[in-house]
């Protein structure tokens, strides 16, 4: 019976290693929390003063808008945490 032909395997090289990702900066996870609780907070200053004295606080011009900016502001939070390392 005819032996088969064995395989010349290559030998191994490992993947190029990647750069080391850098660190984030010192103010990024202040931020990035500020603009969560500031962003809850807007949004509770706003149903507080809604509720209490019939105004639209923080910013009567926004009116139901308010709720928008503080979400937007909880968003950009948590936008930044998938840069977060």
């Amino acid at each position: 019976m005819p032996e088969s032909r064995s395989r010349k395997k290559a030998t191994y090289t490992p993947p190029p290693q990647k750069a080391a990702a850098k660190p984030n900066p010192r103010w990024w996870v202040p931020v990035m929390l500020g603009l969560m609780l500031l962003g809850l907070a807007w949004i509770v200053v706003f149903y507080i003063g809604r509720s209490v004295s019939g105004s639209s606080l923080p910013i009567p011009l926004f009116d139901t808008w308010n709720l928008a900016v503080g979400a937007v502001l909880i968003i950009a939070g948590f936008a930044m945490t998938t840069r977060w390392r």
